[in-house]
């Protein structure tokens, strides 16, 4: 039995439906009993299982508003279930970092006016418009090692935010291989994805306690000060970066049969794992 095109076209219109209209549209297909009277049978019982599954499951809602669902596109009949795995989690990880630069930039205003930019909102896109045209991008060419070590400088008279960011931006790139949508045909590495897990780790002890001024003033500020009221944010989105590679890690590990060599890190040393 051949599935014409009108029955992917069918496919496709359904799956990119609203979850409420959808729901609506399932209580049409009970109710008529498309199944029995389709000639397709079989293909239209799998539409309708797909399109009840679809009805089942709502998106997420974020607290900003936001939503957590993609709409169906044709090219993901060429991914694999590791490959929309692998960009949620990358989506997650991009995500994660876009809060932290307007976190670190909302604490340390006078970094964004280094560089003569008017508000947190503006230094931050300016710092993630590389995504758009990432292969072409002066991050993609990047050395973040060197701008990490950059960022905490006692000399370093530039914006150490986004010295800083732009290295986790880029080093979080490359453990992606540089790329933001993923195939069958690709591989990533799991290992890589685990270093990049344990620099991350690395940068955000160094941010915590890098000091200028005899070791008195911090570097970039982060956490409450010691008569602040205590605000461990920073370390949540952190933590939530770290564990979202190390899960993407442990899944290309066990998909691809590649075991990872696990190393322990002297975070103190600020020394970073190859990539």
């Amino acid at each position: 039995m051949g599935v014409s095109i009108l029955d992917m076209g069918l496919w496709a219109g359904l799956m990119s439906l609203q979850s409420s209209r959808r729901a609506r549209i399932c209580q049409v297909v009970l109710k008529e009993s498309v199944v029995v009277k389709s000639h397709h049978g079989v293909l239209a019982l799998v539409l309708v299982v797909g399109l009840l599954a679809g009805c089942a499951n709502g998106p997420i809602q974020r607290k900003d508003g936001g939503q957590s669902q993609r709409g169906f596109a044709i090219e993901n009949i060429a991914k694999s279930d590791v490959d929309q795995v692998t960009e949620i989690t990358q989506r997650e990880a991009l995500r994660h970092l876009r809060v932290l630069t307007e976190k670190l930039y909302r604490r340390n205003p006078a970094e964004f006016r280094k560089a003569g930019l008017p508000s947190v909102e503006v230094a931050t896109e300016q710092l993630f418009a590389n995504l758009a045209a990432w292969q072409t991008s002066v991050l993609r060419r990047s050395d973040w090692e060197r701008d990490f070590r950059a960022a905490f400088r006692e000399d370093f008279a530039g914006d150490r935010v986004h010295a800083y960011m732009s290295a986790m931006l880029a080093m979080v790139m490359t453990a992606y291989d540089h790329k933001q949508a993923f195939y069958i045909t690709d591989q990533l590495d799991a290992q890589k994805l685990y270093n990049s897990a344990r620099n991350i780790e690395t940068a955000v002890w160094k941010l915590s306690n890098a000091r200028i001024a005899e070791g008195v003033v911090p570097i970039l500020l982060t956490n409450s000060m010691d008569s602040e009221i205590q605000n461990l944010s920073y370390e949540r989105e952190f933590g939530k970066l770290i564990a979202a590679q190390d899960l993407l890690a442990l899944v290309i590990e066990d998909s691809s049969n590649r075991v990872i060599s696990r190393t322990v890190q002297n975070m103190a040393s600020f020394v970073f794992l190859p990539l």
